[in-house]
C-alpha cells in the first residue's frame, strides 16, 4: 500500500474533534422509528435519516472536515473531487463555505440532478469515463498538473472522522442501539462509524451492505487486501466503487462485523417500503441498508435496536419513476401482461371489463394486429395493470387463462 498518510485506525479523539469542526456547518439529522422493519426484524428499528442532511447525504461531514483542515495556501490552490454525485455536491459545498475553487470529475452519464446540483453549489464540472474510479484517476492527474488538493471520497483520515460523527448521533439518539446496518461503496462511512460506535459500545454490531453488482468488500476481504472489481452495474451510482480504500479496508477488516449484499430489486423495494411508509426520498444507494433488513439479506438478532443509515436522497426523479415500478413489480403488485384474443369489435372492452371486474387498475394499454406471431384474426393487447399483491395479481392471471384468453407476462425492463 502506498497511501500518502499511515494506515493506523482512527480514534474516538478524532471523530470528537471532527464533531466540534462541524458543529456549526451539518445539523443533526433526525433518527425516527419504523414500524415495518420492527415488524420484519422483530427488535425495535430506526431510521437515520441523512437523505435530509445539507447537500444531501452525509458526504459534507467529511469534505468539510477535510478542506477546512487545510492550510490557507493548500486551499488557495483549490480542491478537486471525484463523484458519481454526493461527494461532488459535499465539496462544492464545503469549498464555497471556506472559500476555496473547487473542480469535481464525473462519470459520463452521472445523474443530471446530482450534476446540476454541484454546479449551483459553485463547482466546475469535468467529464471524465464511465465510472468514479475512472473519474477518481483523472482528479489525480488533474491535481498533479495544476497543483489543486485531491479531496478523496472515501481514502482519508479527516474524510473518515468527518463521516464518524455520524455514529457519534445515533448513539446520543438511540444510546440503548445494538446494531447500526449503512451502506457501504469505497468504505468511509462504515469507518468512521465503526470507529466511534466501538470506541463508546465495544458490543454494538456494524454491519455493512453493498449493491451486488458492484460488491468489493467481499472478496477484499477474503483475499485479505483490496481488490479491484473488472466491472460494476447497479442503479446505486453512490455505492458503485470497484475498490476499496486502503485506509477504509483496514478499519472495516478490524471493525466491521458483516458485509452482506443486495439486488438491484431488493432495492427498489426498499425505496418502495420507505416512500409509501415513511413518505421518505432516499436514493438507491441510501435504502440499501433498509433493503438488507427487509430481504433479509441481514437479520439482526433480537437482544435491541437496530439503527439503519439512510445515507442518502438525491435521485434523479426520472429514475425514481421507475424504480417505483420495479419496485411494484418486485412485490407483485405491478404486472405487465400480453394478451391474445380475437380480433372483433368490442373484444378489447371485453377484456378490460374482466379486468375491472377483478379490481385490478390498467394503467396504460396497447393493442397490435399486425405482429407476425398473431395468427389471423387476432389481436395482441399489452397492459400494465396495478394489483393488490402476488395473490391478486396470480387470481386475474387465473381468470382471464379461464376466460379463453391467452396470457404471458412481459419481461420486466426497467429499471
Amino acid at each position: 500500500m502506498n497511501a500518502p498518510y499511515p494506515l493506523d485506525l482512527l480514534g474516538l479523539a478524532d471523530i470528537r474533534a471532527a464533531r466540534e469542526l462541524l458543529s456549526d456547518v451539518v445539523k443533526t439529522t433526525p433518527m425516527i422509528p419504523s414500524r415495518p422493519l420492527t415488524e420484519i426484524t422483530g427488535t425495535p428499528a430506526w431510521l437515520k435519516c441523512e437523505n435530509q442532511q445539507r447537500a444531501g447525504s452525509y458526504k459534507v461531514r467529511g469534505a468539510y472536515t477535510r478542506i477546512a483542515r487545510l492550510s490557507a495556501a493548500e486551499r488557495a490552490r483549490g480542491v478537486v473531487a471525484a463523484s458519481a454525485g454526493n461527494h461532488a455536491q459535499g465539496v462544492a459545498l464545503a469549498a464555497g463555505l471556506l472559500g476555496a475553487r473547487s473542480t469535481v470529475f464525473m462519470p459520463e452519464g452521472a445523474p443530471l440532478p446530482k450534476v446540476t446540483a454541484t454546479r449551483g453549489y459553485g463547482a466546475s464540472i469535468e467529464y471524465a469515463g464511465t465510472t468514479v474510479d475512472d473519474s477518481l484517476e483523472a482528479a489525480h492527474l488533474f491535481a498533479a498538473e495544476t497543483g489543486a488538493v485531491l479531496i478523496h471520497p472515501f481514502d482519508h483520515p479527516d474524510v473518515i472522522a468527518g463521516q464518524g460523527t455520524v455514529g457519534l448521533e445515533i448513539l446520543e439518539q438511540c444510546p440503548e442501539a445494538t446494531t447500526i446496518v449503512t451502506a457501504v461503496g469505497g468504505g468511509g462511512l462504515i469507518s468512521g462509524v465503526a470507529v466511534a460506535a466501538k470506541a463508546l459500545r465495544p458490543d454494538i454490531r456494524v454491519i455493512g451492505v453493498q449493491a451486488a453488482g458492484v460488491a468489493a468488500y467481499p472478496p477484499s476481504l477474503a483475499a485479505g487486501s483490496p481488490v479491484k472489481l473488472d466491472r460494476g452495474v447497479t442503479i446505486a451510482d453512490g455505492i458503485a466503487v470497484l475498490k476499496p480504500g486502503d485506509l477504509p479496508f483496514a478499519h472495516v477488516s478490524k471493525l466491521v462485523d458483516e458485509v452482506v449484499t443486495v439486488t438491484d430489486e431488493d432495492l427498489s423495494a426498499a425505496l418502495l417500503v420507505l416512500l409509501e411508509r415513511h413518505k421518505m426520498v432516499v436514493e438507491p444507494a441510501g435504502g440499501a441498508a433498509v433493503a438488507a433488513l427487509l430481504t433479509g439479506a441481514y437479520t439482526p438478532p433480537p437482544d435491541g435496536p437496530v439503527v439503519a443509515i439512510l445515507s442518502g436522497g438525491n435521485i434523479d426523479p426520472m429514475l425514481l419513476l421507475r424504480v417505483i415500478e420495479h419496485g411494484l413489480a418486485s412485490a407483485g403488485r405491478f404486472l405487465r401482461l400480453a394478451v391474445r384474443c380475437t380480433d372483433r369489435p368490442g373484444e378489447l372492452a371485453r377484456l378490460l371489463g374482466e379486468i375491472a371486474e377483478q379490481r385490478a387498475n390498467v394503467v396504460d394499454v396497447s393493442h397490435s394486429r399486425q405482429s407476425p406471431r398473431l395468427s389471423f384474426g387476432e389481436a395482441e393487447v399489452a397492459l400494465s395493470v396495478e394489483t393488490r399483491g402476488p395473490d391478486h395479481s396470480a387470481a386475474l392471471i387465473s381468470t382471464l387463462r379461464d376466460s379463453g384468453y391467452r396470457v404471458s407476462l412481459l419481461a420486466d425492463t426497467t429499471p
